[in-house]
């Protein structure tokens, strides 16, 4: 006779790996801080950042080690090692990160329609001054004008 046994609690059923994200992951304000500090003076290490970092954000050691490691586990840093530690830069630049987390939110909110988002954009630019407004037109017939040169 067939001996049968009994499984209990486990389960058979089979988890689809999760999907990749279109989206930058969430940005913490010690990570965006570290991210800064790097785009001011690339290639430093975690003692010489720790250094950098001015009140409230004055932390140890360990806690920006770990803080660079998600940074690199999120692909926005990049590492090095010179001697017993690592050195590190930021994999995208101020404007690339920028231009990636505005067309993630773009992405997350586009309707179908661009006009709420350009008149949302040109809302912003207004809040500053007339010279942003100005340097928004220029941009934007510099463009225009490197896409007929294209043609």
């Amino acid at each position: 006779m067939p001996e049968h046994r009994a499984v209990i609690g486990i389960s058979t059923v089979r988890r689809k790996p999760p999907r990749p994200s279109n989206a930058l992951p969430h940005l913490g304000e010690l990570e965006l801080t570290l991210l800064k500090l790097l785009w001011d003076a690339p290639e430093q290490s975690a003692h010489n950042l720790q250094q950098r970092l001015q009140a409230p954000q004055d932390c140890s050691l360990s806690t920006v080690q770990s803080t660079l490691e998600r940074l690199h586990r999120k692909s926005l840093v990049q590492r090095d090692k010179r001697g017993h530690a690592y050195v590190y830069r930021a994999h995208l630049g101020r404007a690339e990160l920028l231009g990636k987390l505005l067309g993630g939110v773009i992405r997350q909110l586009h309707d179908g329609s661009l006009e709420p988002i350009l008149s949302s954009f040109v809302d912003f630019a207004d809040r500053f001054d007339d010279d942003t407004l100005d340097q928004l037109d220029a941009l934007v017939r510099q463009r225009m004008e490197r896409r007929e040169e294209d043609c």
